[in-house]
């Protein structure tokens, strides 16, 4: 195979956590290239890879086909699209854009040109998510009637010095974790018929929205999205409940808190494993093995699957090299956008939304 050379645009925490260490952990994709402004970080933990100082270089680099867009989010329509123009496969980290508009531009014009435009929603490798969709396909809770999926922090100053705080539609925890949870919802259960949402500044001084709920509304199935800034105690990262029982989840994927603590991501087909997560993290499944008696519960801890955030880019990879359908598509992408800007709609007009992309 071929290998296809990567240039990663920007080296904040998307580029040094979550885009370098997984492309050049896959065989077929080369680290060609580095785009970071000013600093040596980069080039400290990535010696072999050049170390750019504009994405013009990438762009006119023609040992580079794919361009991984990693920078502050209000930039990621722009950057996407020189990309594109510059006849570059493109991988943008979340949000796919700032807008629905934006998004469906860039789709247009990466089918014009024939090239693969991927929206970074790396959390549908997260283990605890895997294991959701595999008990939801193994009907242990028979037909599932609330999903909840939660992403909690308690950050009630907001941080000095940073574009994430900083007063901007594409920012904020709706357009940072929102695409993540939905996405996951959408990928579960497909589109909703409709979406309810309350979106607010929670704490005393902020630039940002800093919480959302959003209830996606299916036939006899609510699935909610939550997270906020001000959760000392977090709430379950899933909580289901179905006919026959429930599952409750505590804890994120141990990924990234592994490589912003140093570790490295083995190539794909080490033996080395990436990433088990320790046994006193497991949800629990609570049923009722006789709908009859609901009083005797069985409750079971349930092995987290192994979450690799490798696999987006072997998706990617797969999809330049060999004309693989993607994992995660550019509609995803778009659709992912369109409900948040609809969640914007129903907390501004407090009423539920139907639902059409």
């Amino acid at each position: 195979m071929a290998e296809i050379g990567v240039a990663v645009i920007g080296f904040g925490l998307a580029g040094r956590v979550f885009h370098a260490p997984f492309v050049s952990a896959v065989p077929g994709l080369k680290l060609e290239a580095i785009v970071q402004r000013r600093g040596d970080e980069a080039a400290k933990a990535y010696p072999k890879a050049r170390i750019l100082r504009s994405i013009d270089e990438a762009l006119n680099d023609s040992s580079i086909s794919l361009i991984v867009v990693g920078t502050p989010n209000e930039t990621h329509y722009d950057l996407a699209k020189r990309a594109l123009e510059a006849g570059k496969h493109v991988v943008i980290d979340k949000p796919f854009a700032a807008s629905s508009v934006e998004a469906k531009e860039l789709i247009e014009l990466a089918a014009a040109k024939k090239l693969i435009l991927a929206p970074f929603h790396n959390r549908r490798w997260d283990g605890d998510f895997l294991t959701v969709r595999k008990l939801l396909k193994a009907g242990d809770l028979g037909r599932l009637v609330t999903y909840e999926s939660h992403f909690d922090r308690y950050r009630p100053l907001p941080r000095e010095a940073t574009w994430k705080e900083a007063a901007n539609d594409a920012n904020g925890m709706l357009f940072d974790l929102g695409p993540h949870l939905v996405d996951q919802a959408l990928a579960l259960f497909g589109a909703p018929q409709g979406i309810t949402a309350s979106v607010r500044r929670d704490r005393d001084n902020t630039e940002i929205e800093d919480a959302f709920d959003i209830t996606l509304h299916y036939p006899r199935l609510q699935a909610i999205c939550r997270a906020m800034m001000l959760a000392a105690e977090p709430a379950p990262r899933f909580l289901l409940h179905g006919i026959r029982g429930s599952f409750r989840k505590y804890g994120l994927d141990p990924q990234e808190p592994a490589l912003v603590g140093g570790a490295t991501v083995p190539p794909l087909g080490d033996a080395r494993p990436w990433l088990g997560e320790n046994e006193d993290a497991w949800g629990t499944l609570t049923v009722a093995p006789d709908l009859a008696e609901p009083g005797k519960l069985i409750r079971t801890s349930v092995r987290t699957e192994l979450g690799d955030y490798r696999g987006f880019y072997v998706s990617v990879r797969d999809a330049i090299s060999k004309g693989t359908p993607l994992e995660v598509t550019a509609e995803d992408g778009f659709r992912v956008i369109r409900l948040l800007e609809m969640a914007r709609e129903s907390s501004t007009q407090g009423r539920t939304i139907p639902v059409e992309f």
